[in-house]
């Protein structure tokens, strides 16, 4: 099995975490973004959004998106809900990381450690506004339940708190939600928990075409 990543990713970081969670062995090919190789033919026969992570889990055989692979990988684990209506919570969580956490949190993380707040006058408020929104939906819930999915931690909680633990690098503050600085801490609990987080290279700072894609 191979993973091409990229370090700095915390959409690929997810994909790690997951896998140190489960204790299995992978190979990585690490893929720098930056320099446009996500944007050569030969990834783009991989995943032609031209983003990573990818995971490759036999030869020629390729699952592209984050969040997918988290849910190839958990099938059979304790990782994956065990019944449809947890399931479906999963799920759920893992389209809201998607369509509102990411656009939201983890543009304004990537934005504000690579300089580039500035190039985004017009949108750096709404994407604030709706981090926040973000933030208190996660509240509510956390305030009633421990996990995203039912009671017991899994994909959901993972793909969430991939960007939820670097928010602060974005400008939000944390204190405000309690519920997910608790959440947060029983993530950082789970056996196998990988914490090592890779900053993002100078590079990063000048590269137009990534903007369309949150690393």
């Amino acid at each position: 099995m191979r993973l091409y990543d990229y370090a700095a990713s915390q959409n690929g970081y997810k994909v790690r975490l997951l896998l140190a969670h489960l204790g299995l062995p992978y190979e990585t090919t690490w893929v720098d973004i930056f320099a446009g190789e996500a944007r050569t033919p030969a990834f783009l026969r991989m995943n032609a959004s031209g983003e990573v992570p990818v995971l490759e889990p036999r030869p020629g055989v390729y699952i592209p998106e984050s969040n997918a692979i988290l849910y190839y990988l958990a099938q059979e684990t304790p990782y994956w809900p065990g019944h449809a209506l947890a399931q479906a919570q999963a799920l759920r969580w893992m389209l809201f990381e998607q369509h509102s956490h990411q656009p939201s949190i983890a543009t304004l993380r990537h934005w504000t450690l690579t300089g580039k707040l500035g190039r985004h006058p017009g949108v750096v408020a709404p994407k604030r506004r709706l981090g926040e929104a973000v933030l208190q939906a996660m509240q509510e819930h956390l305030a009633e339940h421990p996990f995203f999915a039912g009671e017991a931690y899994s994909v959901a909680d993972i793909s969430l708190y991939a960007y939820t633990h670097l928010a602060h690098e974005g400008g939000f503050v944390l204190e405000g939600y309690p519920a997910v600085v608790e959440w947060l801490a029983r993530v950082k609990a789970q056996p196998g928990h990988l914490a090592e987080v890779f900053p993002y290279p100078p590079s990063a700072s000048g590269y137009l075409p990534g903007e369309r894609t949150v690393a």
